[in-house]
Formats: structure tokens, sequence, C-alpha cells
């Protein structure tokens, strides 16, 4: 599904088939990157080399992601419409690797239809309307029907999920703290580094007059200490456990932020580069770490579940930054992104302090046969 839309965005002759093809590519998208976690857990039942696992997994995600700005500045003189091609040839090789993994244990999941469609409404009332509280205010009718919307369909979602027979969300996957906290330090985590994304795009093009290309390329730095410290985060993670990569990681993405909100108005391009290399170091440690956490406190035939949840919760939390940031900017840019950090590098403190209450599973404190002590 993901390649057929990718394909389909390229080729899109208006801007509402772009935005269709867009949907079926976050469909395509929301099914993948969690049910890849599950085969991470069933391939890998011992923790340290699942911690392994995941860190080379993570290292494809995040260089992807930090890899997007520069790859995409580029390919922009090109055409818009390469930016979408170019994920056809990685698709194919994947959907080919795909039909190489033999088939998983299989369980019998009625589709929870209530469930499914309360979720979709509340994330998607409540983020239209905070974009366009935004824009115009809260005290707004659309606005005030979005959020209303919003928490009526949130209380119907957790309700079909306390009484429902076959609930898509098991409510007691929350009742872990090994659990909740990975989970809320994967929408922190997104908060921050998609937010940060979001928001320094605008301000390199709007505001220093940079070209696509070169946004990209201030980007470029981030991008190369991200690919490497995703395998330090590995080692990390076999030395100390999961949890230790996961707070420095959250604290390390907070420095960075707050050292950016407190540079002079028009810092030189290089020294702003430069300063995204700790937030881009600091995910690059978190996200395999935290996902280790999560994986390890859900049994194996819930890893799928808790693997689409934890997804939820950074797309929400991507979704959320970008409506949030985009309305503080409205008025005054440099105090909005400046109030936006913040926000972020509070959300990431108060997680990494979190991360550190977890306790370490028993079984990381025996090291593999082979591993230094």
């Amino acid at each position: 599904m993901f390649i057929a839309a990718s394909a389909a965005c390229g080729c899109a002759p208006t801007l509402g088939v772009l935005i269709g093809a867009r949907l079926l590519q976050g469909l395509g998208a929301a099914v993948t990157l969690p049910t890849s976690m599950a085969l991470l857990r069933e391939a890998y039942p011992d923790q340290v080399e699942r911690a392994r696992a995941i860190s080379i997994w993570a290292m494809g995600g995040a260089v992807a992601s930090a890899a997007g700005p520069v790859r995409g500045g580029f390919l922009t003189l090109l055409s818009r419409r390469a930016i979408f091609f170019i994920n056809l040839p990685v698709g194919l090789v994947a959907l080919l690797l795909v039909t190489r993994i033999a088939r998983s244990p299989r369980r019998e999941a009625p589709l929870d239809r209530t469930g499914q469609i309360a979720a979709v409404v509340a994330m998607g009332g409540l983020t239209y309307g905070v974009i366009e509280a935004g824009a115009d205010g809260f005290g707004t009718p659309r606005v005030l029907i979005a959020l209303s919307l919003a928490i009526v369909a949130l209380i119907v979602f957790l309700t079909s999920q306390a009484r429902g027979r076959h609930p898509m969300v098991p409510l007691d996957l929350f009742r872990s703290r090994g659990v909740v906290v990975p989970l809320l330090g994967g929408f922190a985590f997104t908060v921050g580094f998609h937010g940060l994304g979001f928001l320094l795009s605008l301000y390199f093009q709007e505001l220093r007059g940079l070209s696509s290309s070169a946004t990209g390329l201030a980007f470029l730095p981030m991008t190369v200490v991200t690919a490497f410290m995703n395998l330090v985060a590995a080692r990390a993670a076999e030395r100390f456990g999961a949890r230790v990569p996961t707070a420095v990681g959250l604290f390390l993405m907070a420095v960075g932020l707050m050292v950016l909100c407190v540079v002079p108005q028009s810092p030189p391009v290089w020294l702003m580069a430069v300063l995204l290399v700790p937030v881009g170091a600091g995910g690059a440690l978190d996200v395999p770490a935290l996902t280790a956490v999560l994986l390890d406190n859900v049994p194996a035939e819930r890893a799928g579940t808790a693997s689409g949840v934890l997804n939820t919760f950074r797309q929400s939390g991507g979704a959320l930054a970008m409506a949030v940031y985009g309305a503080l900017i409205t008025t005054d840019f440099l105090h909005g992104m400046r109030v936006g950090l913040t926000i972020s590098t509070v959300l990431l403190v108060v997680m990494a302090a979190a991360t550190l209450t977890l306790k370490r599973p028993a079984e990381m404190t025996t090291p593999m046969k082979g591993a230094r002590p």
C-alpha cells in the first residue's frame, strides 16, 4: 500500500489527489511500522540480542528522518514528484525481503470498529481544533465543535476499550510503568524531534532566506551523527540496560533544544547546524532504547499491539507538535519558536527523570556470551 500510494503521490495531477494518496501512505505506514517491531520481538527472544536488533532497526528510521530534509531539499531541485518516487525502489527491496520471512503465529482478533473509528475521530478533531485555534482563536465555533467532538470521541474510545469483548487497545496494558513510560517518552521525543524539524525548516527558508537544498545541508551534521549514535546505542543498551540510554538520550535532546532557545536572533547558519547535533545524538540513543524497554515489558503475543500504541503516541506527538507550534509562530515567529522549544524541553526533562524510576530487567544484568562485563 505504501509503495502504491507513493507512486500515486508522485503522479498526482491535483492537490486533492495528492492528499488522498498521502492518506493511503499513512495507512500503509501505520500497518508496517508496528508489525516490524513485532517481528523483532518474535525473532529475538533474548533481551540483549533484541536490544542490538532494535538499534539496527531504529538506525533505518532515524537516518531516514534526519536525512529527509537533506534528501528532499535536493530532490525538489529536480521535481517535487521525485521525493515520492524515491520510495519505490527502497520499498520494493523491502517487500522482496519480507516475502522471505517465515510465517508468524496467528490468533483470531476481530476488528474493533467502534474503538478504531472513535480513535481516528478523537485524534482528527483534536489536531484540527488546535491548528484552527492558532489561526482563529479558541472561541470560534468550528474550533469549539472540533475540540468537543474530540472529547466525546475519546470518551467513546475509552468506554469501548473498557467494556468491549475484543478491544483494540486493552486498557490493562497501561497498568505497567514499563509500558506507560516508554509510550510517554516516545510522545515527548516526537514532539521535540519532529517539532524542531518543522520549525527550523520554516526558519531557515522563511527568515534566513535559504533555498530548499541549503536547508537540507543545514541538517546534514545531525544526520551523520544520528547514524553513528544508533550503533553506540546498541552497545550502551548491552552494557547498562535500556533505561539508562533512554534517559540520557531524552536529557541530551532537552539540552540541545534549550541551547537553541537562547542563541542570538540571527546566528550563523553553520552554528545552528552544529547545535542540532546533540538533538540528533539524543534521539538516536533514545528511540531504540525506549522501544526495547517497551518490548521487554509485554508478552510476545502483545508485541504488535504495544508497538502499534507506541507508534500512535509518537505520531500523535508529531501531529500535535506541528499544530501547536504552527499556532505559536503565526504572530511572532522567533518568540513562538522559542516557546515551542521550551515546551519540548520541559517534556523531555520530565520523561528523562521518569525513565530513571524504571527497574532494570533481571535478564539484562547477565552479559551475553563473549560480551565484556
